[in-house]
């Protein structure tokens, strides 16, 4: 049985069990920086999993749902930067960021590292025929 999100929200229709997502979200690891907004807090974290609209951070001190944050990613020679609210929040976990504003420059950075994640995800396993192995006679 399908029902809908209030207005507004990000997630769109669920199941009883878990929402339907508007794009697929890959697993990605990267640290991460979440200024609370309004603040000079900044907490260090990690990236779990990344879409186009949103990430699951990993930390032990969620923030609550509603919490508007400013998230920077880094990975690589690149950073992506949003503003973002917190959707959902999973104590001692990790929480949940819906992106609300996302400048060009981050958006490009930000598809070529799920560009990436696609072709890591649908890459082929690997051969045993791969792995160099000598057997000794």
């Amino acid at each position: 049985m399908l029902t809908e999100h209030k207005a507004g929200s990000l997630a769109g229709p669920t199941t009883m069990e878990t929402p339907i997502r508007r794009t697929p979200r890959f697993p990605f690891s990267a640290p991460a920086e979440v200024l609370r907004t309004g603040t000079q807090i900044v907490d260090k974290t990690r990236v779990h999993e990344l879409s186009l609209y949103g990430c699951y951070l990993d930390t032990k001190n969620p923030l609550q749902r509603g919490t508007q944050v400013v998230v920077k990613i880094f990975s690589g020679d690149h950073f992506f930067e949003a503003s973002a609210t917190v959707i959902y929040s999973q104590p001692t976990l990790g929480m949940g960021l819906a992106f609300r504003e996302v400048k060009p420059v981050f958006l490009v950075v930000l598809q070529k590292w799920l560009r990436q994640a696609l072709e890591k995800q649908n890459a082929p396993p690997p051969s045993i025929d791969d792995f160099d192995s000598e057997v000794e006679e």
